[in-house]
Parts: structure tokens; C-alpha cells; sequence
């Protein structure tokens, strides 16, 4: 019945998190070289806002620790200046076979960008969430960014030029690349700005 009436007045259910199609990035990652020539920089952030108290510090560093543990991959924690913490994780290098091109492990980073927001996600911090950024280059040291949007379960592009500006050009061109590998944001007035976000630039 309440899907009844929201069609009828025009309102749709609101979108749900599904931090599995964080997965789909390192198809997304191939894409974006082979239609864009853009690379991954091997490094990717959760955002959240900090709970008070000490249950949630302790979450802070037991997520820092396990990540960095037996030699993992370096975890980075910054505050910025809207009140949000980034967890900042930096990928371990490819092994790639001859004649492949070298990337970090892309992989890997989905694996702990997915384990960061389930963990906080299952100690019911999920309305805590913001967003998770895999940062992009190219040969021009151009920075893209692909964000997960946590509370709609889709992705947008975000291509900063310098200062408070974006290249609306090449996230347009993004967005159509990677349309069949991610669930793209299409409310485009959600693709919010993450100017400076920690782990957006190599």
C-alpha cells in the first residue's frame, strides 16, 4: 500500500546502501583507462562523522589497527574542516606479468575502503557514513575521483581543476564510461563537491 501511494504522488523509496557495489570498481578502473586514460592512484578514504565516547574511539583504532596489521595496507586518519573524519588507506603495489602495465592494487583497496564501512556499518554506525573516494590520474596529472555515496548506494564523478572549480566536461564523459560497471548517481545535484578530500590526489 505504501508503495502505492508513493507512486501516485510521485515519491520513490529511498535508496538503500549496498556496499557490494564497491566491487565493481576495479572493472570500472579498466574502463576509465581504456576510454579516458585514467589510472588509479592507489589510494582511496571513508568519510564519517566521529561519534563522542569512548566506544567509538575504540572502534576508530581497532578499523586503523586491522587494517595496518601483518604489513597491510598504511591507514591515515584526517579531520577536515566540516567535522568529518576520513580514514585515508593507500594500496599495495600490483605484481603485474610481463609486458602488463603496473598499477597499484585496486582490489585491495576495495576490500578495505568495503571492510572500513562494514564494520562501522554493523556497530550501528551506519547513519555516520558519508562517502568512500578512489582517487584517479592521467598523464596530465589530471585528479578524478570516484565517490561512493553510502546512504544511496551509488557513485558520481568528481574532477577538480583548482580552487572551487570542477570539470563538468570530463565527469559527464566519466559518468557515460562507467555507466556499466557502477550504479551511477543520476540526481546530479547529489554529486556534491569534495574539494581537497584526503585521498582524492596521489
Amino acid at each position: 500500500m505504501k508503495r502505492l501511494w508513493r507512486a501516485i504522488l510521485g515519491r520513490s523509496e529511498p535508496a538503500r546502501p549496498d556496499l557490494d557495489a564497491l566491487f565493481g570498481l576495479p572493472s570500472a578502473a579498466l574502463t576509465l583507462r581504456a576510454s579516458a586514460g585514467f589510472s588509479p592512484t592507489g589510494t582511496g578514504s571513508v568519510a564519517f562523522r566521529s561519534a563522542e565516547g569512548a566506544a567509538f574511539a575504540d572502534l576508530e583504532r581497532d578499523v586503523t589497527a586491522l587494517l595496518g596489521a601483518g604489513g597491510g595496507s598504511p591507514v591515515e586518519q584526517v579531520a577536515d574542516d566540516y567535522g568529518y573524519t576520513w580514514l585515508v588507506i593507500r594500496a599495495a603495489d600490483a605484481r603485474p606479468g610481463e609486458g602488463e602495465v603496473t598499477d597499484p592494487d585496486i582490489s585491495g583497496l576495495v576490500t578495505d575502503l568495503h571492510a572500513v564501512n562494514s564494520t562501522l556499518e554493523a556497530n550501528g554506525y551506519g547513519p555516520s557514513l558519508l562517502c568512500s573516494l578512489v582517487g584517479f590520474t592521467d598523464t596530465r596529472r589530471r585528479a578524478l575521483g570516484l565517490v561512493y555515496l553510502y546512504k544511496r548506494g551509488t557513485f558520481y564523478p568528481f574532477a577538480p581543476l583548482g580552487g572551487q572549480r570542477r570539470d563538468n566536461a570530463l565527469e559527464l564523459q566519466v559518468e557515460a564510461a562507467i555507466g556499466a560497471d557502477l550504479p551511477v548517481e543520476r540526481d546530479r545535484s547529489r554529486w556534491f563537491p569534495v574539494y581537497g578530500a584526503p585521498g582524492l590526489h596521489p
